[in-house]
């Protein structure tokens, strides 16, 4: 199972990535890779070079059971050096497992338009952007919003700001995350309260993932002890679930 509280599993076909925006300026992908080549763990060899698993491929056909699958926690699936020939076979595999749910979030929604262009988004694929601040992150959406998929989300981590008021038409799921690490920067309760109402006002769900390093008392220690809390409450609806107002 995944430490990842918004899925189930995770499923590498692709690892490694390069740096785009802010969000990805303490990559917890990055140090875990340097961390399994030092361990032989294989897979890693290259560390956190763009490589793409042709052996990892049918990985989610072997389990029947229903699963939610992030699809590369360790990478960027639209990432310009992963070919459109090997998405198309991860792609493959996602059409042949309709039991399966597959979310796969990036940082290069103008990639994934391209590719989607020509070819149909899989019912039972939920894509995703990540929106950490307004100047990286905001403009993301409306390029993820003229793609025709089913699902679409946001994952709003690491907050890095307040980004203001955005557009949630067509978005049917928002995550909201605090940075964790020892270089992790702080997010503040206000910046999490504007998304929220925003949320609630478009009735798109809300899923409040983690504190990270940084505790609402703006306090800095061990992200378990900061807990999932916000309002008091822990919010983990997803897509089609919206949870009432509590303002």
């Amino acid at each position: 199972m995944s430490n990842i509280e918004w899925t189930e599993k995770t499923w590498n076909p692709v690892t490694g990535c390069t740096k785009i925006s802010a969000g990805c300026k303490y990559c917890y992908a990055e140090t875990l890779s340097k961390r399994l080549k030092a361990m032989g763990v294989n897979g890693y060899q290259d560390g956190f070079a763009i490589t793409c698993h042709e052996d990892r491929l049918n990985q989610p056909l072997k389990r029947k059971i229903p699963t939610m699958y992030f699809v590369n926690s360790m990478s960027d699936l639209f990432h310009p050096r992963v070919p459109f020939d090997f998405i198309n076979k991860v792609m493959e595999t996602i059409r042949k497992s309709p039991q399966h749910t597959y979310q796969i979030l990036t940082k290069r929604p103008k990639v994934m338009q391209k590719y989607f262009a020509t070819r149909d988004v899989p019912k039972n694929a939920w894509l995703g952007v990540s929106v950490e601040n307004k100047k990286h992150g905001v403009p993301r959406i409306d390029v993820l919003r003229k793609i025709n998929a089913k699902t679409r989300f946001l994952s709003v981590e690491p907050l890095l700001e307040d980004i203001g008021k955005v557009d949630l038409s067509d978005i049917h799921w928002v995550i909201v995350g605090g940075e964790s690490g020892n270089k992790a920067r702080l997010m503040d309760s206000t910046w999490i309260d504007n998304i929220y109402r925003q949320c609630q006002s478009h009735r798109v769900a809300f899923f409040f993932k983690q504190w990270g390093t940084w505790g609402a008392d703006r306090i800095k220690r061990n992200k378990k002890a900061n807990g999932r809390t916000y309002q008091g409450k822990t919010w983990d609806a997803m897509p089609q679930q919206v949870i009432a107002c509590s303002y």
